[in-house]
């Protein structure tokens, strides 16, 4: 996708009147499903749509009658934060015989509906393109007997499809995530953190079976976030021997060594659909007797069953679930009578239009790959984050360190924090640390960042010393925001006194600033001529070079969770609006999604100017809301949006010119927002950023090895910043992005999130121009694999 043109389409109010579609949700629910709904009817309705739920899935379709109604906006108010779907979901084994299909073609047709947004899984997929091949032969046959006339026939000549996968179990091939997910994800860790607690205070084991069918996705990264000890997945079994070499693995001396080095606890995690090389299914009561009967282990099981399908969604899934179902309205207005059907699907953080069939071939390639026992192409076709999360998995989730076999090669790196303490920080930590010493090097830890480094503070870390770190928010490490500046010979000494060949600095906007700084200082300090590297690490997610820094993900769902329990408290308060203050310097990210995620009426933000015009615009918008029924508003604005135009003044402004219609309160969120526990894509995300490194310090290594054994570089290439861009790691040297920094205010100067500020306007009935993010791709199917052919249009 790099490189490639893709030409902007706004798209205006009312561009699509007098068409119709309908939404229905199918299969198991998930999380997130309310939002793809919610986005789906009000985007309808932005474009001038006429809009119908099917309630109950397939069932309704075949049932008809009070099952498909029309929605309105009301319809979908006060829902984004709900779980499940509110439109009901069901299984029917009628629709999958041709008689059940007659007859939901028939409802269809008598409410004028040829546009369908299917919201499940591949079976659900599968079923919708089925029905839309029968389609004219169903029309003929419903013509035939006399149910509908020959006009209705040829107004309703095609059906329209266009799916959105919602599943936990991110089992669809064509998407890196599924709506739920993430939030299955949620639940899972909030349930092993809360069991960590138990098992430590009695030493035990603690096996933990989570869903997912034949998708070993949410096993291997709970393994990899949870710091298990072992994971039991479909798509890598183990042999058959298992039992004995999970009793290796784990042996008695293994044990007392991990007891004595201070870990009071072992998780394993099986997924449920587990089974060995040969095809047989693995229990978590066969692993169970394994721990009991041959390493004398105390051991419990915990199933966590459907609790992964409930509790409120995410932030993710609730973004994602917005910007899904705004592209697949889009991509039913576009379609023609010989449109190929389509899944909206996430392609690294690009909403994208995939052919559905050729996506549900590929999950099918899948389990066609695992019933021929042929397992390396099934961990290929789960995907490239898959394959990525299978390997970190392995290399981190060693009992013990290993001896080192090649001294030669052994290295001697530090690691450290510059900038304000985010959630993620210390999972980076911890795998930086193993990683090192996997590699045989030796690494040090340098406490309280620039400030701890003139100070000589530094600690050899150990494989231990990192232990439970994953899962721990701030950073054990200690960060302050002291940047080098005049400190250079200070610096340049402690790094000559202590060995330093490679530095590591995780942080946010000051790390990027302070290795900028020190590599700048090459040409006066060879001291400096060593590898650099940075790791973005804040909930502002304010560095250039990374569309997601390690934390805001953490920040954005602890504003979310904020959000939703400050608008629940003006429950059965009658016209009520909040303002709220989020973090961010002068960045809007947290804003702006936190406003996506929490259905805010506005969020404003300093990268998008604002005047009291457009203030009392809102004002009047939010009375006019009221008017019609709603109860409650939000309004969102970032710390340093305005100077002048503070929450203090906005609050005022609200006040006065609301009353008699609705009351205001103001909230300041503060640092709260830097606070809790690291959620899930944090640790996962810091957890592979941090080997990464290892990985980039031992090619730089390699590189820049002199013949006397000494490290020595000073090309661009040897300072770089890990980022985030679409869906690949990328190391941008530190020089080339200082062209796309704004030192003044500490942001970059071009950000992905602002092309998503009109949905957030749309979706709270404000008038805007949306900007079409979708592009089309196709997978293309070889016998050696697959490959990405990418096809974009307009």
């Amino acid at each position: 996708m790099e490189g490639a043109k893709f030409k902007q389409r706004f798209i205006e109010r009312g561009s699509h009147k007098n068409k119709g579609l309908a939404i229905f949700t199918s299969g198991g629910d998930s999380q997130g499903m309310n939002a793809a709904v919610r986005a789906c009817v009000r985007m309808a309705i932005y474009l001038g749509c006429k809009v119908f739920f099917i309630r109950e899935g397939y069932q309704g379709m075949v049932d008809g009658g009070k099952n498909i109604e029309e929605a309105n906006w009301s319809s979908v108010s006060s829902i984004i934060h709900r779980g499940g779907t509110v439109i009901g979901s069901a299984r029917c084994s009628e629709f999958r015989e041709r008689s059940g299909r007659l007859k939901a073609a028939n409802n269809l047709i008598e409410n004028g509906i040829t546009n369908l947004v299917i919201i499940g899984g591949d079976g659900s997929l599968t079923g919708a393109n089925l029905f839309r091949q029968e389609w004219p032969s169903l029309l003929n046959e419903l013509e035939a007997t006399g149910k509908i006339t020959p006009e209705q026939k040829e107004k309703n000549s095609s059906l329209h499809i266009v799916g959105m996968v919602g599943s936990i179990d991110n089992d669809f091939c064509g998407t890196d995530m599924t709506i739920g997910t993430d939030s299955a994800l949620h639940r899972i860790i909030e349930a092993i953190d809360a069991i960590v607690s138990t098992a430590y205070s009695h030493q035990r084991t603690f096996i933990m079976e989570v869903m997912g069918r034949h998708c070993g996705y949410l096993s291997v990264v709970t393994g990899i976030v949870s710091e298990a000890d072992y994971v039991f997945l479909p798509e890598s079994p183990p042999p058959q021997d298992w039992p004995d070499r999970l009793s290796g693995l784990c042996c008695e001396a293994d044990y007392i060594f991990e007891r004595n080095a201070g870990q009071r606890l072992n998780i394993i995690i099986i997924a449920e659909g587990a089974i060995d090389r040969d095809g047989s299914s693995i229990t978590a009561d066969m692993v169970k007797k394994v721990v009991c009967d041959k390493l004398k282990q105390d051991t419990r099981i915990t199933v966590l069953g459907h609790v992964q399908r409930g509790g409120n969604p995410s932030a993710f899934d609730r973004v994602l679930g917005c910007r899904m179902g705004a592209e697949a309205v889009l991509a039913l207005m576009e379609a023609k009578s010989d449109s190929v059907p389509v899944v909206v699907s996430l392609d690294g953080n690009q909403a994208v239009r995939v052919p559905l069939m050729e996506c549900v071939e590929r999950t099918k390639a899948v389990e066609n790959a695992m019933n021929n026992r042929d397992w390396d192409l099934a961990v290929k076709l789960r995907g490239r984050s898959f394959e990525r999360n299978l390997q970190t998995y392995k290399m981190l989730t060693r009992l013990k360190p290993p001896e080192r076999t090649n001294p030669d090669e052994s290295r001697c790196l530090a690691v450290m924090h510059v900038g304000a303490p985010a959630c993620g920080m210390n999972a980076a930590v911890r795998s930086f640390v193993r990683n090192c010493i996997y590699r045989g090097d030796k690494v040090y830890g340098i406490h309280d960042g620039v400030e701890g480094l003139i100070a000589g503070n530094f600690k050899e870390m150990g494989w231990s010393d990192v232990t439970g770190w994953v899962c721990q928010g701030g950073a054990f490490l200690g960060t302050k925001r002291t940047l080098p500046e005049c400190r250079f010979r200070d610096i340049a000494a402690r790094l000559k006194e202590f060995k330093i060949e490679g530095l590591l600095i995780i942080g946010g906007f000051e790390a990027y600033h302070a290795c900028g700084q020190i590599a700048d200082q090459r040409c006066t300090y060879p001291e400096f001529c060593i590898p650099l590297v940075v790791i973005p690490s804040t909930i502002s997610n304010n560095v250039p070079g990374t569309e997601f820094s390690l934390g805001c993900d953490t920040g954005l769902n602890e504003i979310t969770e904020i959000c939703d329990r400050i608008r629940q408290s003006a429950q059965g308060t009658k016209r009520r609006v909040f303002v709220i203050e989020t973090m961010g310097g002068y960045c809007g990210y947290l804003a702006t999604m936190a406003g996506l995620a929490g259905g805010a009426d506005a969020a404003y933000i300093f990268e998008e100017k604002f005047s009291i015009k457009d203030l009392q615009q809102d004002v009047y918008h939010m009375a006019s809301k009221m008017a019609e029924g709603v109860q409650r508003g939000l309004i969102l604005r970032n710390e340093k949006a305005s100077e002048n135009y503070n929450t203090d003044f906005i609050h005022r402004l609200f006040s006065e010119e609301g009353k008699g219609l609705f009351s205001c309160r103001m909230n300041v969120l503060g640092h709260m927002q830097q606070g809790g526990s690291p959620t899930p894509f944090d640790r996962n995300m810091g957890t592979k950023m941090a080997a990464k490194c290892v990985e980039w310090f031992t090619e730089q290594f390699k590189k820049s090895l002199q013949p006397d054994g000494t490290i020595h570089c000073t090309d661009k290439e040897s300072a770089c910043l890990l980022g985030v861009i679409k869906r690949q790691y990328k190391f941008t040297p530190l020089a080339d992005l200082i062209a796309e920094t704004n030192f003044e205010h500490r942001i970059p100067k071009s950000q992905w999130w602002l092309k998503l500020r009109p949905l957030l306007r749309i979706l709270a009935k404000h008038d805007s121009a949306y900007e079409e993010e979708g592009l089309y791709i196709t997978f293309m199917l070889f016998s050696i694999g697959l490959v990405f052919g990418l096809l974009f249009v307009t």
